[in-house]
């Protein structure tokens, strides 16, 4: 994947392996209208074959990392759509962003400052690992506005931080700090806002130093172990292991192993 133009707020750039995705909509706080979330979508599918790529960051500019849909450009046609529009659209939309997040054989690094809310926390959320700024806030505000959540949002919380941690969030509509998100394991880390991004590109670098294909494969096996029984989880984990071993990562690992030395891995 080579560098391409800023469109529809979303600014796509590609340096040393690592595919960073910018949501550039300071003006409106970071939302996503469906052309943005359509290139994301476009952005994540062509990373998920490109054996260039090591590592996924997603960030933004601003004040906020994602304040959700932008319902205000959605509607702005003035046009009221036809009975069914929301579940025609959806899968293919917002629903399909957050699959592509857990399916994709990379690892994904969220940076977060502000507001993450609506599909911008379950963003953060469906990231393998989220870093979150001091001050920061994770907020689900669906039933507060009188209706239902979307993207995954039923799914992911109540796996990450319980029943009745979600209910809080999902029911009651109750913003998370991220000092809490972070205790409760809902993210990965929280640290001073001057330091985040000193901690994601830290981050960013030891996994881009990872061993690729060990690491998209050990994330499968997590993500499709969430609904299997421990015979399936382990005939998965056995797969992996059988497609990993083919692996010059692998080769170099036993390598160093042997002669006392960190792994030099190529994603390979």
């Amino acid at each position: 994947m080579g560098d391409t133009p800023i469109t529809d707020g979303i600014v796509v750039e590609v340096t040393a392996g690592v595919l960073r995705i910018i949501i550039d909509r300071p003006a409106r706080k970071g939302s996503l209208d469906p052309a943005a979330v359509g290139r994301i979508i476009e952005t994540l599918a062509a990373a998920s074959t490109d054996d260039s790529l090591r590592v996924v960051l997603l960030t933004s500019t601003g004040d906020d990392f994602c304040s959700g849909a932008d319902w205000v450009a959605t509607n702005a046609a003035g046009t009221k759509p036809r009975t069914g529009s929301i579940q025609r659209r959806t899968p293919l939309q917002a629903h399909r962003l957050i699959a592509l997040l857990t399916e994709i054989q990379l690892p994904v690094v969220c940076a977060v400052r502000g507001w993450a809310a609506g599909l911008g926390c379950q963003i953060a959320l469906a990231a393998d690992f989220t870093i979150a700024a001091d001050g920061s806030r994770f907020w689900l505000p669906f039933t507060k506005r009188g209706f239902t959540p979307d993207s995954g949002a039923t799914w992911l919380v109540p796996r990450l931080i319980g029943i009745a941690r979600a209910k809080q969030m999902l029911l009651l509509g109750r913003p998370v700090e991220a000092v809490d998100a972070a205790a409760w394991g809902m993210i990965h880390e929280c640290v001073p806002d001057e330091r985040l991004d000193a901690a994601v590109e830290d981050l960013v670098a030891e996994l881009g130093a990872a061993a690729t294909v060990a690491i998209g494969l050990t994330k499968r096996c997590i993500h499709t172990g969430l609904d299997s029984g421990l015979v399936d989880a382990m005939a998965d984990e056995a797969m992996a292991l059988e497609l990993s071993s083919r692996t010059g990562d692998f080769r170099e690992g036993l390598q160093a192993f042997t002669e006392r030395r960190d792994a030099r891995f190529e994603g390979r």
